[in-house]
């Protein structure tokens, strides 16, 4: 018998969901609104647990035993993937297509408030100055370059078309076959030639040795002058420090970053006081922020613990 150990808040009939798809096995319910919840598990639990639905601070699975498979509820996994976090054997399995609406809509609209200068007319709406600041920028007749094209790629993508842009080009490790919403498809080999003629390069890239550090100041410094830069993926893939002093020199028109290297950005940090710069902490993809991607989150673990029950290939398997 498996015992399955549920963070997720859920209701009533969400729980009888879950029990119906495994009716056989033990369920213990532990409703956690954020990454902190973790840490209120009973020991006696970790203990007696096979399979995890939710997040854990990857430090702590070695206090779970017995398990089997670990679902987690982040898009991105590359935590549990170090070496020593998880036995072997044990499962793994991401929550990767729950994100893509939330995320990309923020994306866009730190772009378009950058594209109006919505910022700027903020801190003069707080000194009480009644100012037009001039031209604005708009999607329209644009090239849109989109490193990372899966779920939140490919969302992005459809919403810079419905605004106009021309051109939107995806860049993922091979290029492969082509994905809906881009142009163009291309590997991260690429990235180089394409530089020059985005107007936006947006980011929504896993963490690998081959993202980290992928937009170098040598790279974003090849950005074409006036274009903007938005990074949602992880803030391994942008050199910040560089990122600043490109900002200062006004080559670009601007950046929006949800993620930074490193996070939490420290108080020193140069960022804070880049000219240019929108600034959020981590925050476009929190379930706990919109319903509909707890929706989502809840659903792929639903279908995959079925498929788990049936023996049938998960969603997601990451290993």
């Amino acid at each position: 018998m498996e015992t399955i150990l549920h963070l997720l808040p859920l209701t009533g009939a969400q729980k009888a969901a879950f029990q119906a798809a495994a009716p056989e096995s033990e369920h213990l319910f532990l409703p956690t609104n954020d990454r902190g919840g973790a840490s209120s598990i009973p020991q006696e639990w970790r203990e007696r647990t096979t399979i995890l639905l939710g997040y854990v601070p990857p430090e702590q699975l070695k206090t779970f035993p017995n398990l089997k498979w670990v679902q987690s509820w982040n898009a991105g996994v590359d935590p549990y993937l170090v070496p020593g976090v998880l036995p072997e054997g044990v499962r793994l399995t991401s929550a990767v297509g729950a994100y893509g609406p939330a995320v990309s809509e923020h994306m866009l609209a730190m772009l378009l408030a950058i594209y109006k200068r919505l910022p700027a007319y903020r801190d003069q709406q707080r000194a009480h100055i009644w100012a037009d600041l001039g031209p604005v920028g708009s999607l329209a007749g644009k090239t849109v370059l989109v490193a990372g094209a899966g779920d939140i790629g490919r969302h992005f993508a459809r919403l810079v078309r419905a605004l106009g842009a021309q051109r939107v080009i995806g860049l993922r490790r091979s290029a492969g076959c082509p994905a809906e919403g881009f142009d163009e498809i291309y590997g991260l080999g690429a990235l180089d030639g394409l530089l020059p003629q985005a107007d936006v390069v947006a980011l929504a890239l896993p963490h690998t040795p081959e993202t980290a550090g992928l937009m170098s100041k040598a790279r974003l410094l090849a950005m074409r002058p006036g274009a903007v830069l938005l990074n949602a993926g992880r803030g391994s893939a942008v050199d910040c420090t560089a990122l600043a002093e490109v900002l200062c020199s006004g080559r670009l028109l601007g950046a929006g970053l949800d993620v930074t290297d490193p996070e939490p950005l420290p108080p020193g940090h140069p960022l804070w006081e880049a000219p240019s710069l929108l600034l959020t902490p981590h925050t476009a993809g929190g379930y706990n922020h919109m319903e509909a991607t707890l929706e989502r989150i809840k659903a792929i673990f639903l279908d995959n613990l079925r498929r788990y029950v049936e023996g049938r290939t998960l969603r997601n398997q990451v290993r």
